[in-house]
């Protein structure tokens, strides 16, 4: 295993696969350089003499500026570069690559009545209001391991609560972005049965949530059954009588709920309604050499299927947007695109941020500089093929092909409005170590490296490390891919098996609390 890798032929920087000490000689088929200083694993290394305010380029690409004179074997980190990206808005560039060759591939899962097709089944505790968060737990707190072994067809019951649904402007940006995830999952292909539990005097309503999302209640506020079936039931804990009550009711509706969820089965089901949520956290200097690239393999294996694959994070695209602006469908998709990032941009100003502010102490402490470096390993994930869409946080999505959801670049904002567009399939990518799930959705967590890999075993479903070792890109990606029709058709996910995913429904909103 050579010890740094030069991505392209133009970088002037090189990744170190591993420890070097000051005045080890190393060898590329470029050049030679010494090492000056001491380089960690996954940290940069120049491979020439950059002068102050000359481009630093690694992936072929700039990704900062030298902000010092920097010499041949230095380290070249936060210390002595500096992020200089501009959004370009030549449209121009834009062409979009073919379709890939079209390939067929089945899974196991939930067929249901909408024609989509879930990866699991389970049943939803949907809370409208904070207020009602509580309860929800305590209700699903009832159903545990023991007790579901009555209905073995359905995965688990879940709780998603959060902080707000109330105390904001009725049907405003907030209220909508609210609302959009909640339907979003209440309509999930991955869960079979829903009850919703609101306090009664909130803005998010079951009218709200009926007349503007399409959840028709199934139940009338005093439990009375109705002959609508094509929406859930929701309870009202100032109807039912409080919090005891609201539980004691809530119980009972449930085991009917579950009842019906049982009724789902798995069978034989075509690729092409995988939907697949790409999502990179803890990322190091690694990300985007080993675990996103291999992501991006398996995004043009499901887009083949028929399928669709969801890259998100608007911030964590600043710096490599124009990579995805020239892969646009047309005109209209990659103006979109630079809408979002000029609407990020704007939208941290009024903070006396930047976004260039993103990369975090852990991203930098594995060797990620500038949000520019760290963006350009992270559309890496997108694959090939050309972007078709770009959606607001928490559409439901419905275009097959490669589309952007705007999202934070938070995790588990980002994975709840993926998750709330329809995706039925995580692959979660880290360097660090992410410990992350997201019912009712499983995470596939790829380690971008095999030492982390080893130490967080238990954690990790998946090594990309294996890249660095000379292992070719499109084998790991295909051997990733596999492994994702395998946990499409019910092979539990480590998160899973740690039972990891109850907490993580972390919905993103925008606007002031009243």
């Amino acid at each position: 295993m050579t010890s740094l890798i030069q991505l392209a032929a133009s970088d002037n920087v090189a990744v170190a696969t591993r420890a070097i000490s000051a005045g080890i000689e190393m060898s590329l088929p470029t050049c030679r350089v010494v090492a000056i200083d001491a380089i960690q694993p996954g940290h940069k290394v120049a491979l020439c003499d950059i002068h102050a305010g000359e481009n630093i380029t690694k992936y072929g690409q700039p990704i900062g500026v030298a902000a010092i004179d920097i010499r041949a074997g230095q380290h070249v980190h936060s210390h002595n570069c500096d992020d200089q990206h501009v959004v370009s808005s030549d449209l121009s560039v834009i062409s979009p690559p073919d379709s890939p060759t079209p390939i067929r591939r089945d899974f196991l899962g939930f067929h249901r009545p909408d024609g989509r097709v879930g990866t699991r089944n389970y049943v939803l505790l949907l809370s409208t209001v904070n207020c009602s968060a509580t309860v929800c737990h305590r209700v699903a707190q009832l159903f545990d391991e023991e007790r579901m072994k009555r209905w073995p067809n359905v995965d688990g019951v879940f709780a998603a609560t959060h902080t707000t649904g109330c105390a904001l402007q009725y049907n405003g940006i907030k209220h909508q972005m609210l609302g959009r995830t909640l339907a979003g999952y209440a309509q999930h292909p991955n869960v079979g049965g829903v009850l919703v539990i609101g306090l009664g005097c909130e803005q998010t309503t079951s009218g709200y949530l009926t007349d503007h999302h399409k959840m028709v209640s199934l139940y009338g506020p005093g439990g009375e059954q109705l002959t609508r079936d094509d929406g859930v039931p929701i309870l009202t804990m100032q109807t039912e009588g409080g919090t005891r009550a609201t539980i004691k009711k809530a119980e009972v509706l449930l085991e009917q709920v579950l009842d019906q969820a049982n009724q789902f089965t798995r069978e034989t089901a075509d690729a092409s309604h995988l939907m697949l949520a790409m999502e990179c956290g803890g990322s190091d200097g690694y990300s985007g050499l080993t675990a996103n690239p291999a992501v991006g393999v398996v995004s043009d294996r499901i887009i083949a299927c028929g399928g669709t694959s969801i890259i998100s994070e608007t911030t964590e695209l600043y710096g490599a947007e124009h990579l995805l602006v020239a892969r646009s469908r047309n005109e209209t998709v990659g103006q979109s695109l630079l809408d979002r990032i000029d609407w990020w941009k704007k939208h941290v100003a009024m903070y006396g941020g930047k976004i260039d502010n993103n990369p975090s102490v852990g991203n930098k402490a594995g060797g990620l500089t500038t949000i520019t470096e760290k963006s350009l390993g992270a559309v890496s994930k997108s694959g090939s093929t050309a972007l078709e869409a770009v959606y607001k946080y928490a559409e439901r999505v419905d275009t097959k092909g490669l589309c952007v959801m705007d999202t934070p670049g938070f995790d588990p904002a980002s994975v709840t409005g993926k998750v709330a567009g329809g995706a039925n399939l995580v692959l979660f990518t880290t360097g660090r170590g992410s410990c992350f799930g997201c019912k009712p959705s499983p995470v596939i967590k790829i380690a971008t490296n095999s030492p982390m890999y080893e130490t967080m075993r238990e954690d990790m479903d998946l090594n990309a490390g294996s890249v660095i070792d000379g292992e070719d890109l499109q084998t790991v990606g295909d051997r990733f891919f596999d492994f994702t029709l395998k946990v499409a058709s019910g092979e539990t996910t480590a998160s899973e098996r740690l039972g990891v995913g109850d907490h993580e429904f972390i919905p993103w909103t925008v606007g002031p609390t009243l």
